[in-house]
């Protein structure tokens, strides 16, 4: 069975499927090292859930390049605790800052609409949504490359390009300038929500990935929760243009530390680095990775490109979480949009006093990251022992889901609409914070646990569409709070939630089945 689990090519729906995910979890790695016999160029079995794809077979080839050994320093798996988790602290603080603009702009753009005589409420809806959208059309681009070129290249230009782009945003003389820049901001700040989940792949066995991603995911929930709230008094005391010079000044910190602290970690791209320095040191031009595809880097290139657009349309599982994503993001974002309103108009906020009102969603969020850390590893360890392991014991909170999402916003909106104490909603919105957190951490680990060196490529098929969600679901807003008012308008939500309930059992009940059932070549 050991021997099995070495040399099975990995070109199902998932990278690791049943059988090898089983067998990671309860066999002892096997002696590697590189240029050696068949038995010590085999990968371990905690290779073949991080590396996930096909390797050259080894067997009496002294050109073969692996690691030296299980404990092999430069193997991220064996990297220090403090390694590790520096780079989950970088990767965590860019996913920090990336989803924070993306409300912390909303506040000011009464603002920018009266510096640029602009009174169309969709163009103003816009320019804060457009950049959701190019968080959504990035990870096409920017996930490929990171599974081709590594993380390490990948975050150092994206990180580069977005700090460039939050300036041009801060000295914007029209909207439309504006609007283009905030787009190209999104696109190039998505690659650490799309490569991330990659990121703690190539890092963490599957058994030790829950507190790496309960820390890599509190940005993203977070950050459009604490945005408004930094945004609203910034905006108000300094006005619009500092909302992106303090955005400016946190990237670039970021991206410096980047540079200087953070290491590739990519399997692929550090055995095929291993592999030219041996070249030029010994002048054997026949040693190759053991990883090698044995493909030309535009013919891997192409193959990385189409593969999000693969699994968007031809992975059942990855459909139905897409499309679950899509349903949850969007709420989300169009409940953020009713906050200035409600607070403002109901209750007689500030401007900057409104954004406080974010608070309660923040805290929900926190709640349940904490539920989900606390729970997550300890179970997929208890499954392990058990030898029961398989990606769908990441799901079991994503079944209460929609559930606490959809009881939240009925709270949240009949209470605002009754006129209650302002306390009220706000304890609404934080079961909506609850159940969102319910939700997205399930659905990113399984991702991660499902595709592992692919997981870039699972994250930006998920991304993409959950972020086109998150962009076109509030320009529905107005008008449908116009029409059904804050009781019914967020009802409408709540039910959709809850309707999705079925299929997220579907998922956790059937879902090993989906994924073998219709396999997606990704090799």
């Amino acid at each position: 069975m050991a021997a099995l689990s070495l040399t099975r090519s990995i070109e199902a729906t998932h990278p690791v499927d049943e059988l090898d995910y089983q067998i990671t979890e309860k066999i002892e790695p096997t002696p590697a090292t590189s240029r050696a016999s068949s038995d010590e160029t085999r990968q371990s079995p905690e290779d073949v859930e991080k590396n996930g794809v096909e390797t050259v077979d080894g067997e009496g080839d002294s050109n073969m390049v692996w690691w030296d050994g299980d404990n092999d320093p430069a193997n991220p798996m064996n990297w220090s605790t403090a390694k590790k988790w520096t780079n989950v602290g970088i990767v965590s603080a860019i996913t920090f800052i990336v989803p924070l603009a993306s409300s912390m702009f909303a506040p000011g753009v009464s603002q920018v609409s009266a510096e640029f005589g602009t009174t169309n409420e969709l163009l103003q809806s816009l320019v804060v949504s457009i950049y959701v959208l190019g968080l959504a059309l990035g990870p096409l681009v920017l996930a490929p490359l990171s599974e081709v070129y590594g993380r390490w290249v990948c975050y150092a230009c994206s990180n580069v390009f977005y700090t460039v782009f939050t300036v041009a945003c801060a000295v914007s003389t029209n909207m439309s300038m504006l609007i283009v820049f905030r787009f190209l901001a999104g696109c190039m700040g998505s690659a650490p929500l799309a490569v991330g989940g990659g990121t703690i792949a190539d890092l963490f066995p599957v058994s030790q990935r829950g507190k790496a991603l309960s820390l890599y995911t509190l940005g993203p929930v977070c950050g459009p929760a604490i945005g408004p709230i930094a945004g609203g008094f910034l905006s108000e005391a300094k006005g619009w243009r500092w909302i992106f010079w303090v955005l400016t000044i946190a990237s670039g910190a970021v991206t410096i530390g980047q540079m200087i602290f953070a290491s590739e970690t990519f399997a692929i791209g550090i055995l095929d680095k291993k592999t030219k320095r041996l070249q030029k040191e010994t002048g054997n031009m026949d040693l190759r990775s053991k990883l090698d595809r044995g493909i030309s880097s535009t013919e891997i290139l192409k193959r990385a490109i189409i593969r999000p657009t693969k699994l968007s349309l031809f992975s059942p599982i990855c459909i139905l979480l897409s499309l679950a994503s899509v349903l949850v993001y969007g709420i989300l974002y169009l409940i953020l949009t009713t906050f200035p309103l409600v607070f403002e108009s109901t209750y007689g906020f500030s401007s900057g006093i409104s954004g406080l009102a974010y608070i309660g969603l923040g805290v929900g969020n926190v709640l349940g990251l904490l539920v989900f850390t606390f729970t997550s590893d300890k179970y997929i360890q208890k499954r392990a022992a058990q030898g029961l392991l398989q990606p769908e014991d990441r799901l079991p909170l994503l079944l209460v889901s929609t559930i606490v999402s959809g009881t939240g916003l009925f709270w949240y909106g009949w209470s605002a609409k009754a006129h209650t104490h302002w306390i009220v909603p706000i304890i609404g919105s934080s079961l909506v914070g609850v159940g969102n957190m319910f939700f997205f951490m399930p659905v990113l680990g399984y991702l991660v646990d499902s595709f592992t060196v692919y997981a870039a490529s699972a994250m930006a098929a998920n991304t993409v569409l959950r972020s086109i969600g998150g962009a076109l679901l509030p320009l529905a807003g107005p008008k449908m709070y116009a029409s059904l008012g804050y009781g019914w308008g967020n009802s409408v939500l709540g039910f959709l939630a809850i309707a999705f309930t079925p299929a997220l059992y579907v998922i956790y009940r059937h879902g090993k089945y989906i994924r073998t059932r219709w396999p997606v070549n990704l090799g």
